[in-house]
């Protein structure tokens, strides 16, 4: 025999090489012994204590007909087959029930048009793609995206901070008083009737905390003009495929300085340059404390070196998404555009920012071929991303509870309130829609009619969803209102099928 073959024959026991020889067996038996039953006998005496302490004088009769009589309930043994799918109750429910939601959404899928696109997903995984790879005008569901690469890149506990600077010498501010725009867009006086607009600010800031802070320093008299500095973004007011109409009326006009969305409330229209707008209410406000302004107010720049005298804060970047999805405001995508161009350290600009957001895709592997990106709100008709794009920032941008969070509730809140109130979706589905006409409704770009978002379902399980059509009259309740509600009944209804329970191993 060679030493190779020796060395395979040699048994190793305890650190001890040794020949198997003729006792070799007995000793391996030994071994077994040591290793496994003495555990084994151990474990039995630990059982046998423990189950004295129930208080018995006699052991168990351990035959198989015999009654126990232990003071316990008896449960009937289990008839399913130990291999059978009935042990595996929760993966054999939840395969039954996306085999029916995929049955259902593939009727679904008839129902959108070649223009459009639809994409179904059930806790990330595929469940339906229709059209998904097809650049569409994605209308306001852009602002999903924007909203999504705002907390990726801000982060979701960014602040926006609005400054007052001046000199104050005891109860004067010497010279001009300036207030300086943190491209906050929800800064908002107390005193303007939000209410009366078709979706009201929320989370706003108030710009009377500023007046206050001054009152409460003692301050009573502004020595020379109120000042208003928006230089931290771009003068550009408009994006400029934006149509004339929906001009100061869906959005701007822009800049890192707007108080009430560059309304005053003395006059309750657009100041045409936000910031003096916003210099003009700060003197109404300041004037509500007690505090008289002898200038003006006026655009302008704050001087170099300046002493900061006054500071609020916006609520953090994730409840300033939630209004943005919630009420879709345009103005506020915008800002956010312009401010991930701060971000990446280049200019306060919506081409900067632009240009961030599709790095940004690009960096969680979105397939962006043939998407144009305008704009941040989607006002633009020549934005196009695809249901694959809206689908993927849904499932893996990694801010899905965000983004869920700050949308509309079906028959509840925002752009949603009065949508699906008495569907299966009600209260659940948390959505983005989005909106856009074409005139003339026979030419190019179509009209778009989007709903984006979320169908929770039991602890466990959701659905997402980006549905988009688009065509010359989908804004008609007609055209777009059957595939939504047919859409929220098929995503209501899951799981529909046989519940794990059900499914459970027989006795």
């Amino acid at each position: 025999m060679s030493r190779s073959d020796d060395r395979f024959t040699r048994l190793t026991v305890l650190g001890e090489s040794r020949s198997p020889g003729p006792h070799g067996g007995m000793r391996r038996l030994a071994l077994f012994a040591a290793v496994i039953i003495v555990p084994a006998l151990a474990l039995l005496a630990l059982w046998r204590v423990a189950d004295g302490r129930r208080g018995d004088s006699e052991p168990l009769d351990l035959r198989p007909d015999a009654v126990q009589d232990t003071g316990r309930p008896v449960t009937e043994p289990l008839r399913t087959r130990l291999l059978s799918f009935r042990r595996t109750p929760a993966l054999l429910a939840d395969d039954t029930n996306r085999a029916q939601l995929t049955a259902a959404v593939r009727t679904l899928s008839s129902r959108v048009g070649e223009r459009s696109c639809l994409t179904v997903s059930l806790d990330g995984t595929d469940v339906q793609r229709v059209g998904a790879e097809r650049p569409v005008v994605p209308a306001s569901s852009m602002k999903v995206i924007v909203a999504a690469v705002a907390l990726e890149r801000l982060g979701r506990d960014h602040r926006f901070t609005t400054t007052l600077v001046g000199t104050v010498d005891g109860s004067t501010v010497v010279g001009d008083l300036t207030i300086v725009g943190g491209g906050d867009p929800l800064l908002t006086s107390d005193a303007f009737p939000i209410e009366n607009d078709p979706q009201p600010v929320v989370n706003e800031t108030s710009l009377d905390a500023l007046a206050i802070q001054l009152a409460e320093a003692g301050v009573t008299t502004v020595e020379g003009d109120v000042v208003a500095d928006e230089s931290r973004y771009d003068d550009e007011r408009y994006a400029p495929d934006w149509v004339p109409a929906d001009r100061d009326v869906e959005a701007g006009p822009l800049g890192a300085l707007m108080v009430n969305d560059a309304r005053v409330t003395a006059s309750g229209v657009h100041s045409e340059d936000p910031s003096l707008g916003a210099a003009q209410e700060l003197v109404d406000v300041l004037g509500a404390q007690g505090i008289e302004v002898l200038g003006s107010a006026r655009a302008g720049s704050a001087p170099a070196g300046a002493e900061q005298i006054a500071t609020v804060e916006s609520s953090p970047l994730h409840a300033v998404v939630a209004e943005m999805l919630t009420t879709s405001d345009d103005n506020t995508a915008e800002l956010l555009v312009k401010e991930l161009g701060i971000a990446n350290g280049s200019a306060g600009t919506r081409k900067g920012g632009l240009a961030v957001v599709r790095a940004q895709l690009d960096e969680w592997g979105a397939d962006v071929a043939g998407t144009s990106l305008t704009d941040g709100s989607g006002l633009s008709a020549t934005n196009l991303v695809t249901c694959n794009v809206l689908q993927m920032v849904l499932v893996d941008s990694g801010h899905a509870d965000d983004l869920a969070a700050g949308m509309a509730i079906a028959g509840e809140t925002g752009t949603l309130s009065d949508v699906f109130g008495s569907s299966s979706v009600a209260g659940r589905m948390r959505a983005k829609t989005g909106t856009l006409a074409n005139l003339p409704a026979d030419a190019d770009p179509p009209a778009s009619k989007a709903l984006v978002g979320y169908v929770p379902s039991g602890r466990r399980h959701r659905i997402e969803f980006s549905l988009v059509l688009n065509g010359p009259t989908v804004n008609d309740p007609g055209q777009y209102l059957p595939v939504w509600e047919e859409l929220a009944a098929t995503l209501g209804e899951y799981p529909a099928g046989p519940t794990a329970r059900a499914l459970g191993p027989r006795r």
